[in-house]
């Protein structure tokens, strides 16, 4: 089973969001079980910082070394802030998805988009 924490939301493309209270900002990256079905991550694409994402909308790739799979933007709004160090150490998304392995950070545009993450539970239940 995958580990699913249950501090963070979710989306169906099996990419986490964590908010900090307070704050329009939110950080994004990949779930266990994505990392898991892809196997060895060894490229990943990432958006420039001040580049704005709508949701749902393909914001950058990751790539392993059995495919290529689209990351998408799990709410519309800015990226603040991208994760350097996955340039020189792309696997950091296996050995610690919810950690240091993070991709982006979103300055959220359009708060009410946050009602449509899903919570650890109903995620679990999707990733089974």
């Amino acid at each position: 089973m995958s580990d699913v924490p249950d501090e963070l939301n979710y989306t169906a493309e099996h990419e986490w969001i964590r908010r900090s209270d307070g704050s329009k900002t939110v950080r994004v990256g990949i779930t266990d079980y994505a990392q898991s079905a892809l196997g060895d991550v060894v490229f990943v694409s990432l958006p420039e910082v001040g580049v704005s994402v709508a949701k749902g909308a393909a914001v950058g790739e990751v790539e392993s070394t059995k495919s290529v799979s689209d990351i998408y933007a799990p709410l519309s709004g800015t990226v603040s802030a991208r994760n350097d160090k996955l340039d020189d150490s792309p696997d950091l998304i296996n050995s610690d998805p919810y950690g240091e392995g993070w991709i982006l950070e979103l300055e959220v545009s359009d708060e009410s988009e946050l009602a449509d993450l899903l919570d650890a539970a109903t995620y679990g239940a999707l990733s089974g």
